[in-house]
């Protein structure tokens, strides 16, 4: 959404790599586990998505910045893309075995082809258009994959490739569910569409929060309302995750009332047909991002956002806060005990397991 986050980042640049050690507590005050966090690199920058390849972690971020952290050496690599007096800020990013993908919000929508090395950039699409905004991109193969935005009609904006990343066209308004007016999506976290396999779950938020699912990488599609708190613009289903093609959670809330911990969790388990609130008055409030913790057989959760980092070991029934930062808004697992963090002005690495 186009008004959502317009942070003025206000911190001093410097570069970093301490290390903090966090008693984790439980609502009984129990000691429940220790969590360290290492700064990767702090800088002047917002991050809203991040990928792994190998031993990097991407970044696309704000002032037309990307690039990654070689987990390996501990080096930073960032580069700048120009074009003419634009200020492009890129949230998604997506990768095939050959390139790095990015693409940025705004008008005109921008998606550059990159080479693993970050030296060489390439535009493969190019969108012009007022109401133009992209919020997520992914692939489901090397071939194929799907790039969404908010409605410029009266449908979801989505672009898919067949090639590979090297050509992107719009799936047809005609094959796309209709959107109910004010219905949008988050450029929170890149976590507006969930892969398994074929299937594809792509989530909104605004005046209607709902799930669009497809079970033929992006042919055809089906909706599912949600309970999701929802009815005003920033209000609504801010990321999602699915475990298996059956198990699934999605949260976000009332970005404007961050504080608000109810009806801003939901689960699935047959593959997000139905949705039910969870974890009501408990645990976090606004969150900009969720991840299943790999090889947890979908009990595992961690969630980033405004109250900070939060984990649950029992499918998300009960929250425990691991960490009171707020300023994170991007995560993903390197294995089922590390995850990489991103947001305003710095990447860290959080080892909680």
């Amino acid at each position: 959404m186009k008004n959502i986050f317009l942070i003025l980042l206000a911190s001093t640049v410097f570069a970093s790599c301490k290390t903090s050690v966090y008693n984790v507590k439980n609502e009984n005050n129990s000691e429940f586990k220790s969590v360290v966090i290492d700064t990767l690199f702090q800088d002047k920058i917002s991050i809203r998505a991040i990928l792994f390849d190998v031993n990097k972690v991407w970044f696309a971020a704000d002032k037309g910045r990307f690039g990654f952290f070689n987990l390996d050496n501990n080096q930073k690599f960032e580069s700048k893309i120009i074009k003419d007096s634009l200020k492009l800020e890129f949230r998604s990013n997506a990768k095939t075995k050959k390139h790095i993908f990015i693409l940025n919000v705004g008008n005109p929508a921008l998606l550059y082809q990159i080479s693993k090395d970050g030296k060489e950039t390439k535009l493969v699409y190019q969108e012009n258009h007022e109401k133009v905004f992209y919020d997520s991109m992914q692939f489901w193969n090397d071939r194929e994959g799907i790039a969404i935005g908010d409605p410029i009609a009266d449908c979801l904006n989505i672009i898919i490739t067949r090639d590979g990343g090297n050509s992107w066209n719009k799936a047809p308004s005609a094959k796309l569910p209709k959107v109910i007016d004010g219905e949008a999506a988050f450029a929170a976290s890149n976590t507006n569409i969930v892969i398994k396999g074929n299937n594809t779950w792509i989530v909104s938020g605004g005046k209607k929060s709902r799930v669009f699912y497809s079970s033929d990488k992006g042919n055809t599609w089906t909706v599912y309302d949600t309970p999701i708190v929802q009815g005003k613009s920033m209000t609504g289903i801010f990321t999602a995750d699915f475990y298996d093609a059956q198990n699934g959670f999605v949260t976000g809330g009332d970005y404007e009332v961050r504080n608000q911990n109810f009806s801003n969790k939901a689960i699935t388990t047959d593959g997000g047909k139905t949705w039910n609130l969870i974890a009501e008055n408990q645990g976090f409030g606004y969150a900009s991002c969720v991840q299943y913790v790999p090889e947890s057989n979908g009990k595992g959760l961690v969630t980033v956002g405004f109250s900070g980092i939060y984990y649950s070991s029992d499918s998300g029934n009960s929250w425990k806060q691991l960490s009171t930062d707020s300023s994170l808004n991007t995560i993903r697992f390197i294995d089922n005990h590390t995850v990489i963090a991103a947001g305003q002005n710095k990447m860290i690495r959080i080892n909680f397991k």
